[in-house]
């Protein structure tokens, strides 16, 4: 299809980044392209792809939103108005890394940039 053919457009150097999508069909053609034969950099907004194979990721600890909605949730459960619940963004911001996948698109991360890192997968 057409995103498969917008990935053949990648050329030696580019690197992609990955939309949060409720699509997995993005998500993974990204991920195998950065995984075959391509080896193209990628990064996603969700450490679940770091954990399978994608290089990095920067984005919102999707367990601690859980729990942050929940909490608000219980809040109005409790009698609160939903009006009188404050909006809350995300607080944390995990960035993880795939060692494995960065040796493999034979990259150099200094090691300092690990160090900042939330997560780091072998």
């Amino acid at each position: 299809g057409a995103l498969k053919e917008a990935l053949k457009e990648i050329r030696p150097g580019d690197g992609v980044v990955s939309p949060s999508s409720n699509t997995l069909d993005i998500p993974v053609a990204v991920l195998e392209t950065q995984l075959g034969s391509r080896r193209v950099p990628a990064i996603y907004t969700s450490a679940i792809w770091t954990r399978n194979g994608a290089l990095v990721s920067y984005g919102p600890d999707f367990r601690a939103q859980g729990v942050q909605a929940a909490r608000l949730v219980a809040k109005i459960l409790q009698g609160a108005r939903p009006k009188d619940v404050p909006v809350e963004g995300a607080k944390n911001i995990n960035l993880a890394f795939n060692v494995k996948a960065v040796a493999v698109l034979g990259l150099s991360v200094p090691p300092r940039i690990f160090f900042g890192a939330n997560s780091i997968y072998r």
